[in-house]
């Protein structure tokens, strides 16, 4: 079966610093897997888990500026 069955979503997760980071998957725990395959753990430990944003492609320009 092709990935492309199951919709994929933008999320920006909150950070402890204030930033926000940006993930992608089917859904918020999805993603942040994705995350962890990319980040070491010192960087996910930054990452509020419980506190996203699921967003639209068209609305990423509004949070570019605040992207860690």
């Amino acid at each position: 079966m092709s990935s492309f069955s199951n919709p994929h979503y933008m999320y920006i997760f909150d950070m402890k610093n204030g930033k926000k980071k940006l993930a992608y998957g089917t859904s918020p725990e999805d993603a942040l897997d994705i995350l962890r395959i990319r980040l070491s753990e010192e960087e996910m430990s930054e990452i509020l888990t419980e506190q996203f944003k699921r967003i639209s492609q068209r609305k990423l320009h509004e949070y570019v500026d605040n992207l860690g």
